[in-house]
């Protein structure tokens, strides 16, 4: 059995309690070395095989599955594997041996963010949408998905694996209809000790990486300012079913 487990967004006592079990049970891990925290290992037990997948292609990770497929498997992703995991390929790969699997959720370095920044993404009459991509690089991404027609929608964006290309990013946010100004703020590690955040503008966003390459979320829109109207929910005169308007 290969479970799939979201390792969450670098401190170690961010992952989930059924992540941390499947760890403690597992017979091999295969973690995702180059972005899973290794503190994360000292709940494997005693004589677990552990592989560290930024060393391996996707076909020898396979191998190793096929290897042990009677065995209790743990694949470690980071943060949430549904987000840039390369996890459906794998599980293809999984359907074609035979071997069952299943996924354990994390939580995401895009919440990591949001909590390290003290800020909600969805705030009334400023943003109820929050757009997850990335810029296009050694990898494309179709053109409909471009930065510049994202941005087209104002909403709040948030930028993964694109630590490099925020020259890109700003220049393409403006001209699809940002304001220069919009508030702006890079989050590196997020949750890990070594946390950084940098706050600013799009227009000043190529200034602001100050040595930050990669490991980095990039997030965008006015959700990061101070003008926003309260929630209808909580006002006196909102009647739900458990209260009545005042």
């Amino acid at each position: 059995m290969v479970h799939f487990v979201g390792a969450g967004p670098g401190a170690e006592d961010l992952i989930t309690v059924r992540g941390m079990k499947l760890l403690e049970t597992a017979d091999v891990i295969i973690y995702a070395g180059s972005l899973v925290n290794p503190g994360l290992l000292k709940y494997a037990k005693q004589g677990c095989e552990i592989h560290n997948s930024a060393e391996m292609t996707l076909d020898e990770v396979i191998e190793v599955v096929a290897c042990h497929r009677d065995k209790e498997i743990v694949r470690l992703h980071t943060g949430d594997p549904s987000l840039y995991g390369a996890i459906r390929e794998q599980m293809d790969r999984l359907i074609e041996l035979g071997v069952e699997y299943d996924v354990c959720p994390g939580v995401s370095s895009f919440f990591g963010a949001a909590a390290a920044l003290r800020a909600e993404y969805t705030l009334p009459d400023v943003s109820q949408t929050v757009i997850i991509t990335r810029a296009a690089g050694k990898t494309p991404v179709p053109e409909r998905e471009s930065v510049r027609s994202l941005a087209s929608h104002g909403a709040t964006m948030v930028f993964f694996l694109s630590a490099g290309l925020v020259d890109t990013i700003s220049r393409e946010l403006i001209a699809g209809g940002y304001r220069p100004d919009t508030p702006a703020a890079v989050v590196y590690k997020a949750t890990w000790p070594d946390e950084r955040i940098v706050r600013g503008t799009i227009a000043t966003l190529p200034d602001m990486m100050d040595g930050i390459t990669k490991t980095a979320l990039v997030a965008v829109g006015d959700f990061l300012g101070n003008d926003y109207a309260l929630s209808r929910l909580y006002a006196p005169d909102f009647e739900t079913e458990y209260r009545k308007a005042k």
